[in-house]
C-alpha cells in the first residue's frame, strides 16, 4: 500500500509540472513558439525520433560512453581511495590532484582533452574524470570513519580479508558509497553529454542536442533531453538496487564479522 501511494504521489507531482509546462508553452506560443514547445509536441517529436535507427544508435553510443567512463571512474576512485588511505606519502602527493579535478570547470577539461584524444574518446575520459574524485573521497573518508576497535579486533583474531571486507568495511562504507555512486552517476551523464555536445562525435545524443540547437529544432532539443533524464533515472535505480542486494555479514545489512 505504501509503495502504491508513493507511485500515485510521483505521478501526481509529474502531472502538476506537465500542466505548468503546458501553460508556459501556451503563454509564449503567440510570439515565440520555438522557445518552449508543448509537452504534446515534444512527445510527438520523441516518438518520431525513436522511429529512426539513428536515434537508437545515438542513444547506445552515448550510453556506452557514459557507462565506460563511469565504471572506470568508480574503479579508479576505489583504488585511489584505498591507496591514499593506506600510504601517507601518496595521500599528500595525490590530494592536490583530487582538489584540482574537483575545482576545474568541466568545459576546461573538455577543451584540453580534445587536443589529446580522438573525439569518440573525449566523453568517456571526461566522465571518468568527473566520477573519480567523488568515489575517491567517499572511499578515503569512509575508511577513516571505520571503527578502529573493530579493525584492531579483526587483526588480533586474524579474521580473513573477505570477512573483514563483508563484516566491517562494506557495512561502514555502504551508505556513503551509495550516495557517492548515485551522485557520480548524475554527474557522469551531465559531463558525458556536455563533452559530446562540444566534441560532437558521430551518432551520439550530444551531437543530436548540438544539431537541434544549431537548427533551432527546440522540440528535438527537449526530446533528447528527456532521453538523457530517463536513462539517468533507470541506471540510478539499477545501481541502488544492486548495492542494496550486496549481502553484508551474511545478511543484507549488519556489522557482524
Amino acid at each position: 500500500m505504501k509503495r502504491i501511494r508513493s507511485i500515485i504521489k510521483g505521478i501526481a507531482i509529474a502531472a502538476v509540472w506537465i500542466v505548468v509546462w503546458q501553460l508556459c508553452s501556451v503563454f509564449v506560443a503567440d510570439n515565440l513558439e520555438f522557445l518552449l514547445p508543448s509537452p504534446l509536441v515534444t512527445l510527438r517529436t520523441l516518438f518520431s525520433l525513436a522511429s529512426e535507427s539513428d536515434f537508437w544508435l545515438s542513444a547506445a553510443t552515448t550510453l556506452l560512453h557514459v557507462l565506460e567512463g563511469y565504471v572506470l571512474g568508480v574503479l579508479a576512485g576505489i583504488v585511489m581511495g584505498i591507496v591514499t588511505y593506506k600510504v601517507g606519502f601518496l595521500r599528500d602527493l595525490f590530494n592536490p590532484i583530487r582538489t584540482v579535478i574537483k575545482s576545474t570547470p568541466v568545459t576546461s577539461f573538455i577543451l584540453l582533452v580534445l587536443l589529446w584524444l580522438d573525439t569518440d574518446m573525449v566523453p568517456m575520459f571526461i566522465t571518468l574524470l568527473m566520477v573519480l574524485p567523488i568515489v575517491w573521497t567517499a572511499i578515503y573518508e569512509g575508511l577513516f570513519a571505520v571503527d578502529e576497535r573493530l579493525k584492531e579486533m579483526a587483526h588480533v583474531f586474524n579474521v580473513p580479508f573477505a570477512k573483514r571486507l563483508m563484516g566491517i568495511y562494506l557495512p561502514s562504507l555502504r551508505q556513503q558509497l551509495l550516495a557517492a555512486l548515485t551522485t557520480a552517476l548524475g554527474l557522469a551523464w551531465k559531463a558525458g553529454v556536455t563533452a559530446e555536445v562540444i566534441a560532437t562525435p558521430v551518432h551520439s545524443i550530444g551531437a543530436g542536442l548540438y544539431n537541434s540547437k544549431i537548427y533551432l529544432q527546440t522540440p528535438e532539443l527537449f526530446a533528447w533531453t528527456i532521453v538523457v533524464i530517463l536513462l539517468s533515472i533507470v541506471f540510478e535505480k539499477l545501481i541502488v538496487m544492486g548495492i542494496r542486494m550486496i549481502p553484508l555479514g551474511g545478511k543484507r545489512s549488519g556489522n557482524k564479522i
